[in-house]
């Protein structure tokens, strides 16, 4: 099963009903402008934890009622986070969402070491687009957590947009391992760590995925310049995900997909014991909301 766009995340994330959000230091107007939409969706039913004057009175001024919020007063935003990460160990949410607490501050938490929601698993961002000319949604892995990942960490990084995919229903991914070129070269570590990824794959290490690599975007994307390359490819040009190599290359390709072709993006952070909803206020309200979609669509997978 593959996702056409956003829209078809949503209506399957709806049709599983309302899911629980805790949101650390809540007291952000972008934040609340995103879960009074997602509220109102019908999508998610917030617990805001953070300074509840605050949090009041900006829930007035964009007219976000808190009638269905669960409320819980904690000023500090470290202690707010604690709080929240506490909600989601005692099953009163579904998964977390940041709102104005410094991101390192806000992951130390996540990562404590009593009461947190650690797995053994690494941590890692997927990014899911919607680009305009695309008959479904193109996803990227890991463009926003782990800077310069090695051979153990891609693994590990792939397993975990895998499992998420999985999780949501899409049973076979088709896995592109970028590169700047299709030559393996010693002296190119990408190369390298995408060829061995593509054998791992062809051992059955990645079920339910095919995985290729290393491959230049026009290859991953166009079955005309594989063509025109000489290469074999079963994916050929159907991709469903891509694995970089570092974090630039994954901030670049989502940014130049965002701002050259009219994207729309959205994304979470895998690895933890519940999907973490972790946004930029560059983000749009829309992003804000699809990120939410995206944790709420698997409540158990992370």
């Amino acid at each position: 099963m593959r996702f056409s766009g956003f829209e078809a995340l949503f209506e399957r994330a709806k049709s599983l009903g309302r899911a629980k959000v805790a949101v650390a230091a809540a007291a952000d107007k972008e934040v609340l402008e995103a879960i009074k939409l997602t509220q109102e969706e019908g999508l998610i039913t917030p617990v805001l934890v953070g300074d509840l004057e605050q949090i009041k009175r900006l829930s007035f001024k964009i007219g976000f009622s808190l009638e269905e919020s669960d409320l819980i007063h904690e000023p500090n935003p470290l202690a707010a986070a604690n709080k929240a990460i506490d909600a989601v160990i005692d099953g009163q949410a579904h998964f977390l969402m940041k709102g104005l607490i410094n991101s390192a501050d806000f992951l130390r938490a996540v990562l404590r070491p009593e009461r947190g929601l650690r797995t053994g698993r690494l941590l890692s961002h997927l990014a899911a687009f919607q680009v305009p000319g695309f008959s479904r949604l193109i996803y990227v892995t890991d463009g926003g957590m782990n800077v310069a990942p090695d051979l153990v960490q891609k693994k590990a990084i792939l397993q975990n947009s895998l499992f998420y995919l999985k999780g949501i229903g899409m049973d076979k991914v088709n896995v592109i391992v970028l590169a700047a070129n299709e030559e393996v070269n010693p002296k190119i570590a990408a190369t390298v760590d995408a060829q061995a990824l593509a054998k791992m794959g062809q051992s059955g290490e990645f079920p339910g995925a095919l995985v290729e690599g290393p491959l230049a975007l026009d290859g991953a994307v166009s079955a005309v310049a594989l063509k025109h390359k000489g290469i074999s490819s079963q994916i050929n040009g159907d991709v469903d995900l891509f694995l970089v190599p570092t974090i630039e290359v994954g901030n670049v390709l989502g940014k130049s997909m965002v701002y050259f072709a009219g994207a729309t993006m959205a994304g979470i952070v895998l690895g933890a014991q519940v999907p973490i909803v972790l946004t930029s206020r560059n983000d749009t309200p829309r992003s804000k909301f699809m990120a939410l979609t995206m944790a709420a669509l698997n409540r158990t997978t992370s």
